[in-house]
């Protein structure tokens, strides 16, 4: 996009955060690239009314808001956009049963969408993982994707805190024909990852799955970097929160542990890390 289209985009438009890459805005201002290079350099100038302009026009491509980045240009998914992504998954027929049967019930946001227990199906098989855990099952969407590609020996330990779901996931299992792989553990999933490495399970598993209380990332992590093995992978959904992790006026307590957890990931030198930009966010660890 050039200076000139964005002038022509952006003369007048409203502002309500107060900075913009660690510059302050005011918090309404009509402007254009050259006035709003009376208060921040030209560049930031550019980069923020390139951003303005793609949203003002709901625009399917962002131009990424600071040009280090070399104005790299991302897809923005839209409902099309997604439905069209949808019909390229390869959803089975038990997991769209689960699903649709899941919306009808309390808390179904908390379900992954179908391109997520895909790309987890085929993490797991790139893996060759024969033993995982999942902390947070819900109705058993996730670990029933996972479950579906586990080798006939395979493991997998369920950890949900919630009865009254468990017992749908069971009864998928059992349509699936993959009860024999899963160890559905009822209780709280901190506890049962120490009993875990208790019973001397530790570097023995070759797969984690996490999407349960966010303010307990950290501490999930931690255990199950000690049973996962080396080269193994951890995978955390959640991790972009709706977009509130990046930004700075939203400090609610779930949204600081979640950005926190990122934050420490970044630093953190025993994994590998790879943040994901599907559904809700998921960060791929794999362990050093």
């Amino acid at each position: 996009m050039s200076n000139r289209m964005v002038l022509s985009y952006t003369n007048s438009f409203a502002l309500f955060r107060p900075k913009f890459n660690g510059h302050s805005i005011p918090s309404i201002y009509h402007t254009d690239v050259l006035s709003l290079t009376r208060h921040v350099s030209s560049a930031t100038a550019l980069s923020f009314c390139q951003l303005q302009a793609s949203k003002l026009h709901d625009s399917p491509v962002t131009v990424a808001s600071d040009v280090r980045y070399g104005s790299k240009q991302i897809i923005s998914v839209d409902s099309p956009l997604y439905d069209y992504i949808l019909t390229n998954v390869r959803e089975p027929k038990i997991l769209r049963e689960l699903r649709e049967e899941t919306a009808t019930m309390r808390g179904s946001q908390m379900q992954v969408s179908p391109d997520q227990a895909q790309l987890l199906a085929m993490l797991v098989q790139i893996l060759g993982a024969e033993r995982c855990i999942e902390v947070g099952t819900y109705t058993g969407y996730s670990s029933l994707a996972v479950a579906l590609v586990l080798p006939e020996g395979g493991h997998l330990v369920a950890c949900e805190r919630d009865g009254k779901v468990i017992e749908v996931a069971k009864r998928y299992y059992d349509r699936a024909g993959v009860s024999h792989k899963v160890d559905v553990r009822h209780g709280l999933a901190a506890d049962t990852l120490k009993s875990l490495i208790q019973n001397g399970e530790s570097c023995r598993y070759d797969f984690a799955f996490v999407d349960a209380e966010k303010k307990m990332y950290q501490e999930y992590f931690e255990l199950l970097l000690q049973l996962v093995r080396i080269g193994g992978l951890i995978v955390v959904d959640n991790v972009l929160w709706h977009g509130r992790v990046s930004d700075p006026l939203v400090n609610d307590s779930k949204t600081l542990s979640i950005r926190n957890f990122n934050e420490n990931l970044m630093k953190d030198n025993r994994v590998d890390i790879s943040m994901v930009p599907i559904g809700d966010g998921m960060t791929i660890c794999r362990k050093r």
